[in-house]
């Protein structure tokens, strides 16, 4: 072997070593292809993804087209029964308003009879003071009765007496002889 042989089969072997890691136009079509057929199905699966997200935005405007159903028919019966209330609170505050009405009534009674009471009061005051004065004046002339009475009774017993030492006296002188 000549030294021309020698390097052939190397030459070979390096360009079949360079051919074989080289890719060529088969490989790069079989990889576009592969990466068509990948963007195809990328394309198909956004316009299903499209389908699907333009189905649920249609589930969920119909649902919250039903929700906004419900919360204004839930409004309007609050707001019914806000009514309501307000209608309870004004006929309670009419009859806070007839209760004050009575207790003021109530108040001019009490006044009144407090009044009358306290003039009831006065006029017995007076009665009793009348009474008082004329027990008084009774009292008065029941003491110069009994001072009158008194001293007639001292004067009649001092009289009597007088009379019994004269009825003694007399009675003494006679049992002595003198008359």
């Amino acid at each position: 072997m000549n030294e021309n042989e020698k390097n052939m089969p190397i030459t070979s072997d390096i360009q079949m070593l360079i051919a074989g890691n080289i890719p060529n136009t088969k490989y790069f079509d079989s990889r576009f292809d592969h990466l068509q057929f990948q963007a195809d199905e990328l394309r198909r699966n956004q316009e299903f993804f499209r389908e699907q997200a333009r189905d649920l935005k249609l589930d969920m405007d119909r649902k919250f087209s039903d929700v906004d159903k419900h919360f204004d028919t839930s409004r309007q019966d609050m707001l019914e029964r806000f009514k309501q209330v307000d209608k309870r609170f004004e006929q309670v505050d009419k009859r806070f308003e007839q209760v004050d009405k009575r207790f003021e009534q109530v108040d001019k009674r009490f006044d009144e009879s407090r009044r009358d009471m306290k003039e009831r009061f006065e006029q017995v005051d007076k009665r009793l003071e009348q009474v008082i004065g004329s027990i008084e004046k009774l009292g008065s002339k029941l003491d110069k009765r009994d001072e009158l009475h008194r001293s007639f009774t001292l004067r009649m017993f001092s009289l009597a007496i007088t009379i019994s030492l004269f009825g003694v006296f007399g009675v003494f002188i006679k049992t002595l002889g003198i008359i």
